[in-house]
């Protein structure tokens, strides 16, 4: 499982304490949102250069370890 806190950020004095990639500051959300809309992975990273395709993916695969792990069993 990715760590966290190695691909995402939240400080107070960027964007107001909103989750960004690190190194960037470019909200987590958008990424989620770009997905939801249905967007490639590619589209977000031709418009957000900033984030590096790797992080992209860290925050998915995060993503999907939450849910798997916090899902209700059937």
């Amino acid at each position: 499982m990715t760590n966290l806190l190695s691909v995402i950020h939240s400080d107070p004095d960027i964007l107001g304490g909103t989750p960004v990639f690190i190194g960037t500051r470019v909200p987590v959300k958008t990424l989620l949102d770009y997905l939801a809309a249905g967007d490639p992975l590619d589209e977000f990273l031709d418009h957000f250069p900033s984030v590096r395709s790797d992080q992209a993916i860290a925050v998915i695969q995060i993503a999907k370890d939450m849910i798997l792990t916090h899902a209700n069993p059937a």
